[in-house]
């Protein structure tokens, strides 16, 4: 359901768009809250159609598809932002590497955690770029930009999250 709220939302918010750019979309900034591979995104562009919530028709001689939102497509997503209360939970495979590096001995998990920080770092620093090009939406509707700053916040929390942990490992052996 969830990539079905976000290619609705990016259709919204972008107005009509070929498979293609939102994939490309995707890759540009929702992928920093909701990733998305180009094989998951086209065949759920055919549901959203058959559905009703997005028209879709050539575009151009290539055989390109341009899918536009619908009024029940608007009324779907509006709905679900309205009355759903998503879990507060993320299911992430670097989290739970980071949450099960301490299981191993200081001297080995504490560098790995460091290692982490700088990565996150890193990542966080090549979002800050990449928000920092572009201005912050002057209207409200154009959500790349958010993305982007929520990604920044979340390389940046599990950074400080690393090294406090690493800190704290650290404290612990020089007792």
């Amino acid at each position: 359901m969830s990539l079905r709220i976000a290619l609705l939302g990016m259709l919204a918010a972008g107005g009509p768009a070929t498979g293609y750019d939102l994939a490309k979309d995707f890759d540009g900034s929702l992928s920093h809250v909701w990733p998305a591979k180009h094989s998951q995104i086209y065949p759920e562009l055919a549901k959203v159609a058959a559905d009703g919530h997005a028209t879709v028709r050539d575009d151009g001689s290539r055989g390109r598809k341009l899918y536009e939102l619908t009024p029940a497509g608007r009324d779907f997503l509006d709905t679900w932002l309205q009355s759903t209360d998503p879990a507060p939970r993320v299911r992430s495979e670097s989290s739970l590497r980071l949450f099960l590096l301490p299981l191993l001995p200081p001297d080995v998990s504490v560098p790995l955690l460091r290692k982490e920080a700088v990565r996150y770092a890193e990542q966080a620093r090549l979002l800050e770029a990449e928000r920092d090009s572009h201005q912050p939406p002057t209207t409200p509707g154009r959500n790349g930009w958010y993305a982007v700053d929520l990604g920044i916040r979340n390389f940046t929390a599990i950074r400080d999250w690393a090294t406090a942990t690493a800190d704290h490992i650290e404290s612990l052996v020089d007792r």
